[in-house]
């Protein structure tokens, strides 16, 4: 059996492979309500049964006003909680891990959601920007939590806290866009302070065996910013550290040459090299071999898979016991297809064609 196929114990909850299926967002799949719908349901069904070991849902909202579109799911209420409640029932009785990744997009939440967006500090780059006094910054910590709490009461088996892609708690970690000069701002461990703030509240909340894991920026703003992150993140209560990019442009981290994947991927490996944690890395991993090639040669715990299994939700089964109508992402240009609608996917298309 490859090493992409073998399991793996997350702090004592058995996962079937090493595939994750990143948190992905259906656009114009829900309403402004954050209800969950039934192109959720089928969405999350047919993926599930498709062979992944994790299964995020996607960047789900913990409060109305930091949405990154009005049409995001949510769970900032109460009411949300029986809607997601069938995901994770789904997920798990195909044998997968359900985790929900919890979301703020601070400075990044467009004008359709709040006509003032809120950060860290107050960013030029962002329209009629705010800067949140701290006892805002201790509401959203608040609302992270509830959020946590929602998702146990849903019957997740943990949460992906959303700190990377520029969103609030990715400029909070980010020297490009924190210019606090109180508790919040300065040192790493300051501007990492509402992110732990939110894990030991979590922990505290909802206890040890709920997993808790954390998607981080890797260039926050450099490759160095994110190994000292990493660091900081690892001596703290988390089960998995997963690694993507930090939405900053500045200073992208360069591969050597012998290298054979992208800056993304190449910064979840070198993260892996400073942390004791589980790691999951991230981008252009779209075959079989090279999923397996960062698994067998310990470069990561795991790979997430997004655009292989938007294209073909069955990509981990078919690889597994190897079929060869696997449906391949294209990789559209100027921007991917299936995040505009997912039925002009052309991946989709074929699917549909075929009935594969």
């Amino acid at each position: 059996m490859l090493p992409l196929f073998s399991s793996f114990l997350l702090k004592g909850i058995p996962v079937k492979n090493r595939v994750i299926m990143p948190p992905m967002v259906c656009f114009g799949y829900t309403g402004e309500d954050g209800m969950v719908t039934r192109k959720n349901l089928d969405h999350y069904r047919e993926r599930a049964e498709g062979g992944a070991g994790i299964i995020v849902l996607e960047a789900t909202a913990v409060s109305k006003n930091g949405r990154l579109a009005p049409m995001q799911l949510g769970i900032w209420s109460d009411d949300h909680i029986e809607g997601l409640s069938h995901i994770p029932e789904i997920v798990k009785s195909f044998g997968a891990v359900s985790l929900i990744q919890i979301h703020h997009a601070g400075l990044a939440s467009p004008e359709s959601v709040t006509p003032t967006p809120m950060g860290p500090s107050v960013n030029p780059q962002y329209k009629n920007s705010g800067s949140l006094t701290s006892e805002e910054i201790q509401t959203i910590r608040e609302d992270f939590i509830h959020a946590a709490i929602r998702a146990q009461q849903a019957g997740f088996d943990g949460v992906q806290i959303h700190g990377a892609h520029g969103y609030l708690l990715s400029q909070f970690a980010s020297s490009f866009y924190n210019q606090r000069d109180d508790d919040f701002g300065g040192t790493v461990e300051n501007r990492m302070r509402l992110s732990v703030e939110i894990i030991d509240g979590i922990r505290k909340a909802c206890g040890t065996s709920f997993l808790i894991t954390y998607r981080m920026g890797a260039n926050s703003p450099t490759l160095e910013d994110g190994r000292k992150i990493a660091r900081y993140l690892g001596k703290q209560s988390i089960d998995l550290l997963d690694v993507s990019h930090g939405g900053s442009l500045v200073t992208l981290p360069r591969p050597p040459k012998e290298f054979p994947y992208n800056w993304i991927c190449y910064s979840g490996t070198e993260i892996k090299k400073v942390v004791k944690l589980p790691v999951g890395v991230v981008n252009e991993i779209r075959t079989l071999d090279r999923a397996n090639y960062l698994i067998e040669n310990n470069l990561a715990d795991f790979v997430n898979l997004g655009r292989p299994i938007l294209a073909d939700p069955h990509w981990v089964s078919k690889a597994q016991h190897h079929e060869e109508m696997i449906v391949s992402c294209l990789n559209c240009k100027p921007r991917c297809k299936w995040f505009t609608d997912s039925a002009l996917c052309p991946a989709f298309l074929i699917r549909m064609k075929g009935k594969i």
